[in-house]
């Protein structure tokens, strides 16, 4: 029997999930209808998934207390990929604000001389490359798992609000993730990306740089254990009262490293959260919650910048858990254990204990 308000759409959708699963309850909500069932015996883990396939429906499966339940809804219009008005706007403003960081940090006073804002090229070029490569990642496996997602949105902030110009770039999912490796696969995909994008910046920046005398007292960047590595190779020389003023191109590579981290924290929907949940499962938000409290001592005698991050991951997303996505309860396989250890050896290799430091 049809349900009262259902699309006879979403009607189809149940009885193809029907053929292979025993359907343990229905409940309507505001544009859809959540399932409740279990498979049939002898059906595989996927046999849901497949039986929903090409039926135009937006799909959210989860698993809760030992329990699988579907999400079916209708979709309203076709996905877009096309960049909007806002885009665009947001991405020149992007290009306008670094420009005018990377015009600051090169010791030009645009506010008196504005026409030197031209001057911050090379930092605003860099930093803006090593972004889009990043969200281009994710739009990419986004885009190859059939998952409807929006072009980047560049996020503009004029220094000296930020002295970089940005707070980076996002793309909105606006459809359901459909599986475990999906997940994986959008999640790790922006960071390697932007992590392959940041060390050639890095290498290319450390050629254009040049060394100082350390003067005191002074501002320093932290080194993460690939800095460190990359200043030796580029300065086998540099003598213990030395240190390299480094290039706009290697700084942008640098908080292009620093992003990287950030974004590998285990946390709710960040990319690290992403990963984290799909290898883990539930166990993600027990990892999430020992990171988000160890972020209070880093923050007490590390760095006051880790209670900021803290801080406004706490305001932005409000939890650490991540939401359930269909399958991760299943054995992980070799591609998917590469991923992880691929970006746990990235998130060690971009730590920096200490990001920024007077002396």
């Amino acid at each position: 029997m049809r349900m009262m308000g259902i699309s006879a759409l979403i009607e189809q959708g149940v009885q193809s999930l029907a053929q292979v699963a025993i359907i343990e309850g229905r409940g309507k909500i505001r544009d859809g209808e959540v399932v409740f069932y279990h498979l049939a015996e002898g059906e595989a883990d996927n046999a849901a998934q497949t039986a929903l396939e090409g039926l135009g429906l937006d799909v959210t499966y989860s698993h809760e207390n030992g329990r699988s339940y579907v999400v079916l809804r209708e979709r309203t219009s076709a996905p877009s990929h096309r960049l909007s008005r806002t885009h665009i706007v947001l991405f020149l403003a992007t290009i306008l604000t670094t420009l005018a960081a990377g015009a600051m940090l090169d010791g030009h006073d645009i506010f008196r001389q504005p026409g030197t804002i031209v001057s911050g090229w090379p930092f605003s070029l860099t930093l803006l490359a090593i972004l889009g490569i990043h969200e281009f990642g994710h739009y990419f496996y986004a885009r190859r798992h059939r998952v409807d997602v929006s072009p980047p949105y560049f996020i503009p902030l004029p220094p000296p609000i930020t002295f970089i110009g940005t707070l980076g770039a996002f793309i909105k999912m606006r459809g359901p993730i459909p599986n475990r490796l999906a997940l994986l696969e959008i999640g790790a995909a922006g960071p390697i990306a932007g992590f392959l994008a940041a060390v050639p910046a890095i290498f290319l920046g450390l050629h254009l740089s040049s060394v100082v005398a350390i003067e005191s007292p002074g501002f320093f960047l932290g080194e993460s254990l690939l800095m460190k590595w990359a200043t030796v190779v580029m300065f086998p020389n540099l003598g213990p009262e030395q240190d390299v003023l480094l290039h706009p191109v290697g700084f942008a590579g640098w908080i292009g490293l620093l992003v990287t981290m950030l974004n590998l924290l285990p946390l709710a929907q960040l990319d690290g959260g992403h990963i984290a949940y799909a290898l883990l499962g539930e166990r993600q938000e027990w990892l999430g919650r020992a990171i988000f409290v160890a972020l209070i001592p880093m923050g007490i005698f590390l760095s006051p910048n880790w209670l900021f991050w803290g801080f406004l991951i706490l305001i932005l997303m409000r939890t650490v858990k991540h939401p359930p996505v269909y399958d991760v309860g299943t054995s992980l396989t070799p591609h998917e254990l590469r991923i992880g250890i691929i970006c746990l050896a990235i998130f060690i290799l971009c730590f920096i204990p200490v990001p920024f430091k007077t002396i």
